[in-house]
């Protein structure tokens, strides 16, 4: 099956307990629009299912005790055996979706079809499918004028599009940004010229934030989870002296806006996201596990202090 044919299982999943999950279900433009979280209340459950969309159910998904004892509370574990296709084919939010004032990051499989990115130049991925998913994070529900933009960048053969909508303000919003774990260690080592095919399987771990009540914090708890509270293991075939290398580059630590909440550095730069180092992006503890060599590297560390101040934790 597809990545696209993948994701459109779990989608149709999502469409088939629709009250359960407390989520809506609409067509717009004769594509499928679910709104796990914009309109509706959403669920935990939705959430799961939302980030396994946007891995094209390459992947497991579930809530678990978080491992950073002064945090506590849930966290999001992610375990996958097909990394790139999973993290940098699907997932990864590299499609910017705009039509007249409406704007949100597209993720999921659907970009696997437009394959107009430059990662698809160095990642396995690229298909053909019948059917298109894709994962847009924004509080507004996607237009007839939003759907003609997205299906003129998908090839013909893509006739039925299905779009999963939840804003970062939202439970199942929420949950799949810090479902991102593992896919920030791999974007990270693609930036950074890694060979992310020496990638075999991956394991990521990031604290769930309460969900926020304004954009700005909503974005700066998510980002935060994984900047100081993400530990990701990633099973590799490499050189020694190539991770050694490379890995203390990995984690966000390495960044030059490292050390504060997400949301102090978004107001540093005037909101203008894209001036936000690009390296920040990234887990805050990266191991590698050579099976070439049977050695472990680990960098980086996880910032509880930050993580209290980000979900506003008291004692």
């Amino acid at each position: 099956m597809t990545l696209n044919e993948l994701a459109h299982a779990v989608a149709d999943e999502v469409e088939r307990n629709a009250a359960r999950l407390r989520v809506s279900v609409s067509k717009v433009a004769g594509a499928r629009v679910i709104d796990c979280g914009g309109a509706v209340q959403g669920s935990l459950a939705a959430g799961l299912l939302l980030a396994r969309a946007c891995l094209a159910d390459l992947a497991d998904v579930v809530y678990v005790p978080c491992p950073v004892a002064q945090v506590g509370g849930p966290a999001v574990q992610v375990t996958t055996d097909d990394p790139v296709r999973a993290c940098l084919a699907s997932q990864y939010a590299g499609w910017q979706v705009s039509a007249g004032k409406f704007f949100a990051m597209g993720s999921g499989p659907m970009r696997a079809l437009a394959a107009r990115e430059d990662v698809f130049q160095h990642i396995p991925g690229k298909e053909e499918s019948a059917v298109a998913v894709g994962v847009l994070e924004t509080h507004k529900h996607p237009t007839e004028e939003v759907i003609a933009a997205i299906v003129a960048k998908l090839p013909p053969v893509a006739e039925h599009l299905t779009l999963l909508v939840a804003p970062t303000m939202s439970i199942a919003g929420t949950t799949q940004i810090v479902a991102r774990s593992v896919e920030t260690a791999l974007h990270k080592l693609h930036e950074l010229k890694f060979d992310v095919t020496q990638v075999v399987s991956g394991y990521g771990v990031a604290p769930l934030p309460p969900v926020a009540t304004d954009f700005v914090q909503a974005i700066g708890r998510t980002n935060d989870a994984i900047l100081y509270g993400a530990q990701v293991t990633l099973w590799v075939r490499a050189d020694d002296e190539l991770l050694e290398h490379i890995g203390p580059k990995v984690p966000s630590a390495a960044s030059k806006d490292h050390g504060a909440p997400f949301a102090e550095i978004f107001g540093r730069y005037n909101g203008d996201f894209y001036k936000i180092d690009p390296l920040l992006f990234s887990p805050a503890e990266v191991e590698f596990r050579n099976l070439k060599t049977g050695r472990c590297h680990r960098f980086g560390r996880v910032e509880p202090a930050l993580l209290q101040k980000s979900f506003g934790l008291t004692s």
